[in-house]
């Protein structure tokens, strides 16, 4: 683990140039340094803005970096607990770059990844939970995702589990006690409100996994990749949900040749979308090699996007599709409906898939009710009528872990063993709760969990 006797710095702003960026310094010599580097005397009022020079060294000669504005956050009301000062310069990399050396030449060391936040939970500013949900909301590219990662940050799971930790604890308290006190066992907890107890915290335990399942989705985002025979308007259809020409669309068949790949939101998940080379027999090397690459992908969709051209007959090389992606989640698009159709109205029908949906990509029609079914064959739906609180795998499986123990204990209750092998399984199901919040967090648990956050934060 890192050590916290010292004070760190480094930038917290993105990487690039901007209007203003930040370098941050937390520790006990926060103020003391940040006074050295902007060569004052007097130190700085806490929570008071002040404009100052930053200086390259602490020597009375040294060149001046910038012009900054230092404000001083004194412990334990600041981000990380600690003392906390935050210079806001002009956003060039260098300028930032040569404040964090100045300030390390006076005493400060480079923070580690995700240090500021890890003291920030070693001061018992945050529990584990929200310091993650901090870094998921960094990292948030939906409104969705921020959404959940916001409600973690306001300890909506947090409380949660607590909730179940508390009642946990309770009733393990009562059966040590009766084993303590085995003459007045039944005066701490009876067999039969164990029982009750053990179902009541496994039903929300499964809630909150169910509640889990569904948000993972967010988390992890969606493969949806577009497929079908050439010039059938596949590429058309990617620019259009995308809202940019971003593939190339020619009369020419065979136009797209490899993968092209954009992420969109759609109603909140991130979706990968990829446009695929037109399936069809070829000698050309490069051409089938792209379709080589179009199958594969479709091979790991999440969803398959089937383009139909229903202004010509329906061939062997269409009717091979449906055959190759029997199998996966599909939807069916029939284009150009601008077109007079050579397609028999119910040759889909029988097919398995998400909806048909008809579309003119020429006209414009048919968007909005491609969206709509494409996040229903994603089961996006169930996210807006359900915003959940738990998308972290982390703590899903150890809410697993939690059910497993219940399960366990409920069966030993239910077999009338004693009550020690009762109080092995609750206890498992009380460290498996614990190691979400961090109130039982080990030195390795909390080093891969912080590793992964960016330096400044």
């Amino acid at each position: 683990m890192y050590s916290t006797d010292d004070t760190i710095v480094a930038i917290a702003t993105p990487v690039g140039h901007g209007g203003i960026g930040i370098v941050r310094l937390s520790g006990s010599q926060a103020l003391d340094i940040a006074c050295s580097v902007l060569h004052r005397k007097k130190p700085l009022q806490a929570r008071h803005a002040t404009l100052a020079r930053a200086f390259q060294s602490r020597d009375a000669d040294s060149s001046a970096i910038d012009q900054v504005l230092a404000i001083y956050f004194k412990s334990p009301a600041s981000y990380t607990g600690e003392d906390v000062v935050e210079f806001s310069a002009h956003g060039s990399p260098i300028i930032l770059e040569r404040i964090v050396t100045a300030a390390i030449d006076t005493g400060a060391r480079l923070a580690e990844p995700g240090e500021f936040t890890l003291r920030a939970f070693l001061s018992g500013r945050f529990d584990l939970v929200q310091a993650e949900a901090i870094a998921d909301l960094v990292e948030a590219v939906t409104p969705a995702q921020a959404r959940v990662a916001f409600d973690q940050l306001e300890g909506t799971l947090t409380t949660a589990i607590t909730e179940l930790d508390t009642e946990l604890f309770d009733l393990v308290s009562r059966l040590e006690a009766s084993l303590d006190f085995p003459e007045e066992r039944y005066h701490f907890v009876s067999r039969s409100t164990t029982t009750a107890k053990i179902q009541s915290i496994t039903e929300r335990v499964e809630a909150l996994l169910a509640d889990g399942s569904r948000n993972r989705v967010l988390r992890e985002g969606r493969q949806v990749v577009i497929l079908g025979k050439p010039n059938t308007g596949k590429s058309s259809l990617f620019n259009r949900l995308i809202g940019t020409d971003r593939a190339i669309v020619t009369t020419m068949a065979g136009t797209t040749r490899d993968l092209v790949t954009e992420t969109i939101d759609l109603n909140g998940i991130p979706v990968r979308l990829v446009d695929t080379a037109g399936i069809r027999p070829s000698d050309n090397l490069v051409e089938v090699e792209g379709i080589a690459r179009s199958r594969k992908a479709g091979e790991v969709a999440d969803l398959l996007v089937l383009v139909f051209d229903r202004s010509r007959p329906i061939d062997q090389a269409d009717e091979s599709l449906l055959q190759e992606t029997a199998n996966a989640r599909r939807l069916f698009v029939l284009n150009k409906t601008d077109l007079p159709s050579f397609w028999p109205a119910d040759r889909l029908n029988a097919e398995e898939g998400r909806g048909v949906v008809e579309t003119s990509m020429s006209k414009q029609v048919g968007m909005d009710q491609l969206r709509t079914a494409m996040v229903r064959a994603l089961d996006g739906d169930e996210l807006q009528r359900d915003s959940g609180s738990i998308s972290n795998v982390r703590h899903l499986e150890l809410l697993k872990l939690a059910l497993k123990s219940l399960n366990q204990g409920a069966q030993s209750v239910a077999e009338g063993v004693s009550e020690e092998f009762i109080l092995a399984d609750l206890r498992g199901a009380r460290t498996a709760l614990e190691e979400i919040t961090g109130a039982r967090a080990p030195d390795d648990l909390l080093h891969h969990i912080f590793q992964h956050f960016c330096i400044g934060k």
